[in-house]
C-alpha cells in the first residue's frame, strides 16, 4: 500500500472533519486507489491497486458510497476553501464556471437516467440525444504555475434530473437555472467576503438567475450568452411627482441586436484579444439596457455584441448583470468558460469518467461528484509536491510546451509509487533486479496509463 508523504497526508487531513475516523480511513484508500488505477474507476479497481484484492471485508469500502453517513456539501465546502487558500491570494475575487455534462449510463436499476442532449456527438445542425445521467458542475478558475492556461477545478457537482424522471420518482424538480441559483447561494454563504463572478453558457441566460445574483446580500456578477432577439428596453424616465399611478418599470423598446448587426450605420469598435490561445481582431458594440420577458420584472444588464471581420466565428452577444463591467472584461470572462469543457474532456480521458458501475441511488449520487473532486485533489497534490515546475513527459519527436492534467496525474502517481517501493533503494544500477532503464520505462507507462 502506498505511503504518502507528510505534505499529502496534511492536505487530506482537512477533510477528516466530514467523516468518522473509520470512514475517513476507507475514503483515503479509495482516493489513492482511484488515482493509481487505470481504466474503469470502480471500487474493486481501487482496491486492487492498493493491494487489497484479497481482503475478505471488501464490502466495507462499497458502504462508503452506498450506506455510510457523510455530507457531500461539507466536503464541497472544504474543497473550495482548500483550493482558494492554495491557489488564490487573500481577498482575490472568485471566477466560477458552471456547466452541465452527460454521463452515459444504461441499465434497468439506474433510476436517475434520462434522455438528454449529448454535447460531444451533437453539432449546430444536428442534435443527438443519449441515455444517461446529467450533472451540473461548478468549478473555480485558477492559475497553475506550470501552465499558461488557467484550470477549472470542480468543487461542487449535483445531479440534475429530467422533468419526466423527477415526476416518475416523485421528486421535486429543479431546472438548470434553479440548480444554479441553489449552488451560487451556497458559495455566497461559504465565501461571504470575496467578489464572485459566475460564467455560464446560454442555458443559464435567465432573468430569474440575474435577479438572484443581483439580490444577494453581496452581489454576484453573472456572465452569459444573450440571444440576438432578446427584448431590450431603455431605462424608464423619472415620473413627475404630480402624476398618479404606478411608476413605469421600463422605457421604450430598443432595436434588436440582430438588427444592429445588419445596420450599416452601427459604430463598431475594434479590439485585439487573445482568445482560446490565439490572437483575434474583433469588432464590438456595447450598452446598458433593461432585459425583459413577459411575466417577469425587467433586469439591468450590460450587453456586448461581437463580430469578427475575418468571419472566424459567428456573431454573438454576451451580457453581465453588473452594468459597470467593461465590454473587454465581459468578452474575456466568457471566453474563459471554455476551460471547464477542457476539464470534462480530461476527466473522461484521464480519470475514467463514465466508467463507474455503481447502480444504487446513493452510490450514484456520490461517486461521480467524488470523481470530479479527485480531479481538483490531484491538482492540489501536484501543486504541493511541485510548487514551481511540474515534470513533463518529453520525447525527441514531441516537445511539450507546458504541463497538462495527465502530467499532474502522472507526477502524483510517481510520488505514490516511488514511496511504495523505491524510496530507500540504492541508486546503484547493479542492485536492481531488472535494468534501470526498463524499470523507469515501466514506471512511466504506469504513471501515464489512463
Amino acid at each position: 500500500m502506498p505511503s504518502p508523504s507528510v505534505e499529502i497526508i496534511q492536505l487530506l487531513s482537512v477533510f477528516s472533519v466530514a467523516f468518522t475516523a473509520p470512514t475517513f480511513a476507507k475514503v483515503a484508500v479509495l482516493i489513492f486507489g482511484t488515482i493509481l488505477a487505470p481504466g474503469r474507476r470502480t471500487v474493486t479497481a481501487a482496491l486492487r491497486m492498493m493491494g487489497l484484492g484479497e481482503d475478505p471485508h471488501y464490502s466495507k469500502y462499497h458502504r462508503v458510497l452506498n450506506r455510510d453517513r457523510w455530507s457531500a456539501w461539507l466536503v464541497s465546502k472544504i474543497l473550495l476553501r482548500l483550493i482558494v487558500s492554495i491557489f488564490l491570494p487573500a481577498k482575490a475575487p472568485l471566477l466560477l464556471m458552471i456547466d452541465e455534462t452527460l454521463e452515459r449510463r444504461r441499465g434497468k436499476q439506474i433510476k436517475y437516467k434520462g434522455w438528454f442532449r449529448d454535447p460531444i456527438l451533437s453539432t449546430k445542425e444536428h442534435v443527438v440525444k443519449s441515455l444517461g445521467i446529467r450533472w451540473v458542475c461548478l468549478a473555480i478558475l485558477v492559475s497553475v504555475p506550470w501552465s499558461q492556461r488557467p484550470w477549472a477545478l470542480p468543487f461542487m457537482t449535483v445531479l440534475a434530473l429530467g422533468q419526466k424522471t423527477s415526476t416518475r420518482l416523485n421528486k421535486h424538480h429543479r431546472t438548470l437555472v434553479q440548480w444554479a441559483e441553489f449552488m451560487i447561494d451556497k458559495v455566497r454563504r461559504w465565501q461571504p467576503e470575496r467578489e464572485i463572478t459566475l460564467v455560464g453558457d446560454g442555458g443559464y441566460a435567465a432573468i430569474a438567475l440575474v435577479q438572484r445574483c443581483q439580490h444577494l446580500k453581496k452581489r454576484v456578477k453573472l456572465v452569459s450568452r444573450l440571444r440576438l432577439d432578446a427584448r431590450l428596453f431603455d431605462f424608464p424616465s423619472p415620473q413627475p411627482k404630480s402624476k398618479r399611478g404606478p411608476k413605469p418599470k421600463k422605457g421604450a423598446r430598443q432595436v434588436q441586436l440582430a438588427q444592429r448587426l445588419e445596420d450599416p450605420d452601427t459604430d463598431w469598435k475594434t479590439l485585439k484579444l487573445m482568445l482560446y490561445g490565439k490572437e483575434h481582431t474583433i469588432e464590438f458594440i456595447y450598452g446598458s439596457s433593461l432585459w425583459h420577458t413577459p411575466g417577469q420584472d425587467p433586469v439591468a444588464i450590460r450587453w456586448v455584441l461581437v463580430r469578427c471581420p475575418q468571419d472566424s466565428f459567428d456573431p454573438a452577444a454576451f451580457f453581465c448583470s453588473d452594468t459597470h463591467a467593461s465590454a473587454k472584461q465581459i468578452i474575456i470572462w466568457f471566453a474563459l468558460r471554455w476551460n471547464i469543457e477542457v476539464t470534462f474532456e480530461e476527466l473522461r480521458a484521464c480519470l475514467g469518467f463514465e466508467t463507474q458501475r455503481q447502480w444504487s441511488d446513493r452510490a450514484i449520487e456520490r461517486t461521480t461528484p467524488g470523481l470530479f473532486g479527485i480531479f481538483s485533489l490531484v491538482t492540489l497534490m501536484a501543486r504541493v509536491l511541485y510548487p514551481n515546475e511540474l515534470p513533463v513527459r518529453q520525447t525527441s519527436w514531441y516537445i511539450k510546451d507546458e504541463a497538462t492534467f495527465s502530467d499532474a496525474l502522472a507526477a502524483v502517481r510517481r510520488h505514490l509509487w516511488s514511496r511504495l517501493n523505491y524510496e530507500r533503494s540504492p541508486q546503484n544500477p547493479d542492485l536492481f533486479l531488472i535494468p534501470q532503464a526498463a524499470l523507469f520505462s515501466l514506471m512511466d507507462s504506469a504513471c501515464y496509463s489512463s
